[in-house]
């Protein structure tokens, strides 16, 4: 099949493709939050023990999604893409049929596996759509996080509740399944790719350091947040997070380029987005509990599983219903705009959520509000890293992006755990939680609400942003000067194999479906400029009298900035008239 009808045929169906692909994955992170409790029984074991299957889901998708991310940059992210949901697949069937607590943790650990989807689908997005699709599909596959969990809450609660246990895994094997066929037949596999080899030591020095961090966040409320156990690992993450950044800043081709993360526009996207994680997860781990908490404790509101689920659905569907009034937004007040608007509508929904905890109705007016706000948060963040990152790196930079918010999530889940904990009443030997708590765990994720918008301010402005761009890399200055003259689109010289300028050459721009895009000629001393339909991959046609023509492979963003590629025509054989 040529390229060409591979494109037609993938861009059709690649949003709803890869946006349906985050979905599935995003459901393997709350599969297990209806029988949570039932988890001891179920597995016989004990109840910190049981915590393991949720854990290694976790710690899974945090080490896989960096490295699939780099990955699919090399060597392609459709490939990349479908392994990860392969391996999905497989973990969901390993757990479907078993009952044994270390076969099941191996299980949940190779369903987190398939996090690393979800930077890979923004970045097959970036590569293969025109650029007036690109806003709404990009926040569509950012809030697919958020709009697989919340709606696998109730579909799973239902499940649980009608069914055995185990089916919950056969169904997220079968949608895995679905999602890989479409992906197969809708998404064709992206033409930019990063040059150079896998970092496989940066791989094994970032796993190991983001395990050793948060192993004690997410068990540091079993061991204790003192004790030896927490501290040590906390210190040997340090250690080993800290020599894995000096070995990856001496790598040419490293696993994640900390001079690009170092980049205010990346950094402090990043730092935003662990703020946003937390806000999230905070309202996943409030509401339920309130709901299904029995009217007896006079603030309960005596819900089964499955409504406690349905009024928690709301804060996934608003995340997708989201996505195309952000790109309408982004359009006209660009994306940090609406990040800070985004995360103020979170604020505002988490404070108004203070008062509003004594009906059922009141809980969905506050998935609604807060849903709106994450949703417009999240679908500023891939628009933030793919304008401040070069198009080889786009996985690699999403997939840090995606890891920073799972680490917001790790904290939330830690601290407002322990938080409830320490505010429950103890009944009968059961921990209950209270109203001070809810509303205390609602002011913690107003706070890192409010952090996250002061990081957001400093984010740099659009202009400023192209204009970091053009100074990105030291090797590139004397292109990137040039750059500056004409903003979007191809330019350069023509030059003999003498390396003198050719004037008068003809140069053509071809779109990957074999048509003429543009051309120009050349002037007196050589260069040319093409303006860009639209961003991906082209072939640039030069030829001139006395040379052999000359077709070279050109990628494009498609945004305002421009690529400067200079032609060296052959000599000798095949001279044109």
């Amino acid at each position: 099949m040529t390229q060409s009808t591979t494109h037609q045929r993938g861009t059709r169906g690649v949003v709803p493709v890869l946006a349906f692909a985050g979905i599935v994955v995003a459901v393997m992170q709350t599969l297990l939050v209806p029988v949570i409790k039932d988890l001891p029984t179920l597995l016989d074991t004990s109840p910190s023990n049981a915590t393991w299957v949720m854990t290694a889901t976790l710690l899974a998708g945090a080490v896989s999604t960096p490295i699939m991310g780099r990955l699919g940059d090399l060597y392609g992210k459709r490939r990349m893409l479908l392994t990860s949901l392969a391996v999905m697949v497989v973990g969901s069937l390993v757990c479907g049929f078993t009952d044994d607590l270390v076969v099941m943790i191996v299980g949940r650990a190779l369903q987190g596996f398939a996090m690393g989807a979800i930077p890979l689908g923004i970045g097959l997005m970036r590569d293969e759509l025109p650029r007036e699709k690109l806003g709404s599909a990009m926040a569509l596959m950012s809030s697919s996080i958020g709009v697989g969990g919340g709606l696998a809450l109730p579909l799973a609660a239902l499940t649980a509740q009608h069914a055995d246990w185990h089916t919950l895994f056969f169904g997220a094997a079968g949608l895995g399944v679905v999602s890989m066929l479409l992906t197969v037949v809708f998404v064709p596999e992206s033409t930019v790719k990063a040059q150079g080899t896998f970092d496989l030591p940066g791989a094994f020095g970032l796993s190991a350091g983001l395990v050793l961090f948060l192993l004690p966040i997410t068990k540091g409320s079993d061991w204790g947040w003192t004790s030896g156990m927490t501290l040590g690992l906390f210190a040997a993450a340090a250690v080993v997070l800290v020599l894995w950044g000096v070995m990856e800043l001496r790598l040419k081709a490293p696993l994640v380029d900390l001079r690009t993360t170092a980049r205010p526009a990346v950094l402090f996207t990043n730092l935003a987005s662990i703020m946003v994680g937390v806000a999230f997860y905070a309202i996943s781990l409030v509401l339920p509990q309130l709901l299904q908490l029995p009217t007896a404790t006079g603030y309960g509101l005596g819900q089964s599983m499955v409504v406690a689920g349905l009024c928690v659905a709301p804060l996934g569907l608003t995340m997708m219903f989201t996505a195309p009034v952000y790109a309408r937004l982004s359009a006209k007040y660009g994306p940090k705009v609406t990040l800070i608007l985004g995360m103020m509508i979170i604020a505002i929904g988490y404070g108004a959520g203070l008062g509003l905890m004594s009906a059922a109705w009141q809980t969905i007016i506050i998935a609604v509000v807060v849903g709106a706000g994450i949703g417009l948060a999240y679908s500023s963040l891939p628009a933030l890293i793919i304008g401040a990152v070069p198009p080889s790196e786009t996985g690699a930079a999403n997939g840090l992006n995606t890891l920073m918010r799972s680490i917001g999530t790790s904290v939330s889940s830690a601290v407002i755990g322990m938080v409830l904990a320490n505010t429950a009443d103890h009944v009968g030997g059961v921990a209950v939680p209270t109203m001070t708590g809810f509303r205390t765990s609602f002011l913690i994720a107003t706070g890192a609400v409010a952090l996250g918008l002061v990081f957001a301010l400093f984010l740099p402005s659009a202009r400023r942003s192209v204009k970091t761009q053009l100074r990105a890399s030291s090797e590139e200055d004397a292109n990137l000067r040039a750059a500056t003259e004409a903003l979007a689109g191809f330019h350069g010289r023509v030059l003999s194999p003498s390396g003198t300028p050719v004037a008068r050459a003809k140069v053509t721009l071809i779109d990957r479906r074999g048509r003429q895009a543009g051309s120009a000629l050349t002037d007196d001393v050589g260069r040319y400029a093409l303006a860009v339909p639209g961003d991906g991959s082209y072939v640039l046609a030069a030829t001139a009298s006395g040379h052999a023509p000359l077709a070279s492979a050109a990628a494009h963003r498609g945004d305002d900035s421009a690529v400067e590629m200079d032609l060296l025509l052959p000599g000798g054989s095949d001279v044109l008239a």
